[in-house]
């Protein structure tokens, strides 16, 4: 059985999420922090750099091999590249299983513990960072070539260079750039908060910095462009927050 992330490839982590959700049904649901199954695919499936259909499908291909209350995909066979992936994951137990999908996207349960904001680790945790994070960036990635403010730029991801966006459009026909930073929301309205670089950034940039928000992963997700966000209809309000770590030491 492989466990390791990185030897697992992008359909076999959207196969294993859907055997997840399928087996498990409302208590891996739960586990993971989602309010709901469409929820879930939407999350996931962006997460994963896929769709959330595809979530869905393969839910929907293992649901007739579990006593849950859905049918799925009762009236044919299930395909023999599902069957190979269940044979090889069926003896996980839920906590192991869901500890592996949330390895997909980065998360280790155990370094996620070491600092908490409020000492108290819930379970929608999880599927605030990835609406906060990777669904909202891979949502980003999918649609960018479609947006005409963005259409003539080539996309760089900068998320791990700690620039301040997240990613760098550069234009086709000269030197100049844009700077996005991209926002996720699991409903249709809510709060975001800008770093204190990603504020200096977009002070700086002006109208070349745009934060680009992503909204309602709860039910259907559509986004929300503000270009030069600092100067328009958005109030940003300076708030502190100290964050409290706890350790133990020894002297050796």
């Amino acid at each position: 059985m492989n466990l390791d992330p990185l030897r697992i490839t992008t359909r076999e982590k959207q196969i294993l999420a859907g055997l997840f959700l399928s087996k498990f049904d409302s208590v891996g649901l739960a586990l993971l922090g989602f309010d709901s199954f469409i929820e879930a695919f939407n999350v996931i499936g962006f997460a994963l750099g896929g769709k959330p259909a595809s979530i869905k499908n393969y839910r929907d291909e293992f649901d007739p091999l579990f006593p849950n209350p859905r049918s799925g995909w009762h009236k044919r066979s299930t395909r023999h590249y599902c069957i190979k992936v269940l044979e090889e994951y069926e003896d996980l137990d839920l906590q192991t299983f869901c500890a592996l999908i949330k390895s997909f996207v980065g998360h280790d349960d155990r370094a996620s513990n070491e600092v908490q904001e409020d000492g108290n680790e819930n379970d929608s945790a999880f599927a605030r960072r990835l609406i906060t994070g990777l669904a909202a960036e891979h949502y980003f990635e999918a649609v960018q070539p479609g947006i005409s403010e963005f259409s003539n730029y080539e996309m760089e991801n900068t998320t791990r260079l700690g620039c301040g966006y997240d990613f760098r459009l550069r234009s086709k026909t000269d030197n100049d750039f844009l700077a996005v930073e991209v926002k996720g929301l699991k409903d249709k309205s809510g709060g975001i908060s800008l770093t204190p670089k990603e504020y200096q950034i977009a002070a700086t940039l002006t109208d070349n910095f745009y934060l680009f928000v992503v909204k309602n992963f709860r039910e259907s997700p559509f986004h929300e462009i503000y270009r030069n966000p600092l100067d328009g209809p958005l109030a940003f309000e300076r708030r502190k927050r100290i964050i409290v770590q706890i350790s133990w030491q020894a002297s050796l």
